[in-house]
């Protein structure tokens, strides 16, 4: 409790911290929209038309709705998750059968593997117990939308990971497509940024399946955008990777909400 009030999570926890930065949240988006267009379960975003009908708007609205989450205070938290489920209920009567209970797995450990890779790739590297507190807070929110067999423990987590990306991913028709509606938004230079990024960011199995190549500059062009940090340039930046008309959503990033 604080102040009375309870958060979701608590002030003092890294994942406030890795997820109060829109520059770590775009680099979650980034790897997202990688391993999102492989998942074997990608056929259900597709139901509805909305996602290939704007696929940057909806994989940016997913992170952006974890990030009110994250912050919210546990009531609201909790009438969001409830929202959620009965989105995902309202989807499954209307097609007719039940979202895979793996690929609501899949989706939560995509958060905490990216909150984790992003936020080390842009600061510094996470303690076991840091590491722990990404899966007790992503835990909560599985439990919240009723996933079951969730790993308890960061060493259980990480084999069970392993098996998700080795069992539940594949290069798909979906996958060639929306790569195709990333570039036709994006545009060839943003398009090519996006590459760049997903491949620092996703794991070695997402890398393969997506023929990702070794782009030497994007390493430094990521110690570059950490000084532009320092001098304060780092929205120009931001402004390059996606297009102006998520430059609103883009600062709300970084309003800490909740606080």
């Amino acid at each position: 409790m604080e102040n009375g009030t309870a958060y979701f999570v608590k002030k003092d926890s890294i994942v406030r911290e890795i997820w109060g930065k829109s520059d770590t949240i775009l680099l979650i988006f980034a790897g997202a929209a990688a391993e999102f267009a492989l998942s074997k379960a990608v056929d259900w975003l597709y139901f509805t038309g909305k996602l290939p009908a704007d696929p940057i708007g909806r994989l940016f609205s997913t992170v952006t709705y974890a990030q009110r989450i994250v912050f919210s205070k546990e009531k609201e938290a909790y009438q969001a998750i409830q929202a959620i489920n009965s989105i995902h209920g309202d989807l499954e009567e209307k097609r007719g059968y039940k979202i895979p209970e793996w690929a609501y797995r899949d989706v939560l450990f995509m958060l905490i593997d990216y909150s984790i890779r992003a936020y080390e790739t842009l600061e510094r590297s996470l303690t076991s117990e840091e590491k722990e507190e990404v899966l007790k807070v992503f835990n909560k929110l599985g439990s919240g939308l009723q996933i079951p067999d969730l790993p308890q423990s960061f060493s259980n987590w990480k084999t069970a990971r392993e098996e998700h990306l080795l069992t539940n991913l594949k290069y798909s028709d979906y996958t060639k497509d929306l790569f195709i509606q990333y570039r036709r938004q994006l545009g060839a230079v943003r398009y090519h940024m996006l590459l760049g990024l997903q491949g620092i960011v996703v794991p070695k199995r997402v890398h393969e399946l997506m023929g990702f190549k070794k782009m030497s500059i994007y390493p430094t062009l990521i110690s570059g955008y950490k000084l532009t940090r320092a001098i304060r340039l780092d929205d120009f930046f931001k402004n390059l990777i996606l297009p102006s008309k998520y430059k609103a959503e883009i600062k709300a990033l970084d309003e800490n909400l909740g606080n």
